[in-house]
């Protein structure tokens, strides 16, 4: 039984960690931005300046923004929350953009209003907006979360400003220092079962529905389709379904998705392969709960150690979650998750972020491809002999291990993959 202290603690951190977004949360976090600036001026500026990490740069410039036709980049966020944002809505903030609106989005791009330059930073997902008009200024600063302004200027006159959490490189709010797999493993057997269900009903819900809409609809290369038609078992399901949500969602559909660690790629692949898999073993409804929230905390605290946006594709930190997931479903001991943990990361440690795109489907694929393997590995009480390679004695350790090479040992990698994307 985990204590009381901690329960709440965990509890906060799943309602920090899992929320809703409509399309990429990069773009839709430039979005909120320029939504925020115009509601403090008044007025569409006649001049907007994004000065952002090589991240947010390398993760808006190839996704489509919802609601607009196809639109792509900065400077379609930015101008899509400048006309019909609402940063009330937060990471849904273009939730309601009109025909109407999207007849001036397209009208105000040929202006060639907005100009982005790389901002030098040490934080992976920091950006400031600067808006202008003839007469007023506004400049939003945003640090660490999508969401978290820390500090607002009008006319170079602070108006708003607080801690931006640069001592917490991150950009977590509730402490998680005390997280372990055995913690979180206790958890989602203890917790409540109406207050897991009351954070997680949507994610089952939307996540979901925007799987089925991916696998139904024409979106990108429909990786979706293509992998139910040469693979019918339960596995080739898994992958289609949390694929085709992820290739949906990177070309622009407006069906809301319920975040892990600010990403909507690692909420789809940390949830769908678990409700789908649920379903096939016909598990009671407490069940499925349970095993989401075992996942979607594993997701997480393999996050915590690497950070919001890094050169190391968070896609398969979401993929070991499931993956370890589905070996609990079964009947897997503590010892089994575990060793399914370390079996996927031993194989797929190493796969790089090269932006928000289309293709982040096949990763997941990829993903999902080496946790099956991990779990099958596990459930013959196999494990890849710790100590080689980056593995660790524990899979507590291998994933701190992960962290420090995505985190500190890939500053250099990122650097590379933007230079190259931003290559004519």
């Amino acid at each position: 039984m985990i204590n009381e202290d901690y329960q709440d603690k965990i509890f906060s951190i799943l309602k920090e960690e899992l929320v809703p977004a409509k399309g990429c949360t990069e773009p839709v976090s430039i979005a909120y931005a320029a939504a925020k600036a115009r509601e403090i001026l008044g007025e569409i500026p006649n001049q907007v300046i994004v000065s952002a990490s090589g991240n947010l740069i390398k993760n808006i410039r190839c996704v489509t923004v919802p609601n607009t036709g196809n639109l792509v980049g900065i400077e379609a966020s930015v101008i899509t929350g400048l006309v019909g944002g609402n940063s009330e809505l937060g990471l849904e903030v273009i939730e309601n953009i009109s025909k109407a609106d999207l007849q001036k989005i397209n009208q105000l791009i040929l202006k060639n209003i907005v100009k982005v330059n790389i901002l030098d930073t040490n934080l992976n997902l920091h950006f400031k907006l600067t808006a202008k008009t003839k007469t007023n200024s506004v400049t939003i600063e945003i640090k660490n979360l999508h969401t978290n302004i820390v500090k607002i200027t009008k006319n170079n006159q602070i108006i708003f400003e607080k801690d931006s959490l640069d001592d917490n490189f991150f950009g977590v709010e509730t402490d998680r220092s005390f997280l372990t797999i055995e913690q979180i493993i206790n958890f989602s057997e203890t917790a409540p079962l109406e207050k897991l269900k009351s954070i997680l009903k949507r994610q089952i819900n939307d996540n979901m529905n925007i799987a089925k809409k991916g696998i139904n609809g024409n979106f990108g290369v429909q990786i979706g389709k293509t992998i139910l038609k040469y693979d019918k078992t339960i596995y080739g399901k898994m992958k289609a379904y949390t694929a085709a949500a992820s290739e949906a969602r990177m070309s622009g559909c407006s069906l809301p998705v319920i975040t892990n660690s600010g990403s909507g790629n690692q909420g789809l692949a940390t949830s769908i392969p678990v409700i789908i898999y649920s379903d096939y073993l016909n598990v009671k409804e407490e069940l499925l709960y349970r095993a989401l929230t075992l996942s979607n905390l594993l997701t997480i605290y393999q996050k915590g150690f690497i950070g919001r946006l890094s050169a190391f594709c968070g896609a398969i930190s979401a993929t070991v979650s499931s993956g370890a997931t589905i070996t609990y479903l079964e009947g897997g001991s503590k010892e089994h998750v575990k060793k399914t943990i370390s079996n996927a990361l031993a194989n797929v440690s190493g796969v790089v972020c090269d932006g928000a795109k289309p293709s982040c489907a096949s990763k997941i694929v990829t993903g999902l491809e080496a946790s099956f393997l991990g779990h099958h590995i596990a459930m013959e009480n196999k494990q890849y002999n710790p100590l080689s390679g980056i593995l660790k004695d524990s899979a507590d350790h291998t994933i701190t291990a992960v962290g420090k090479m995505a985190s500190e040992g890939m500053k250099d990698t990122d650097k590379v993959i933007l230079a190259l994307m931003l290559e004519d």
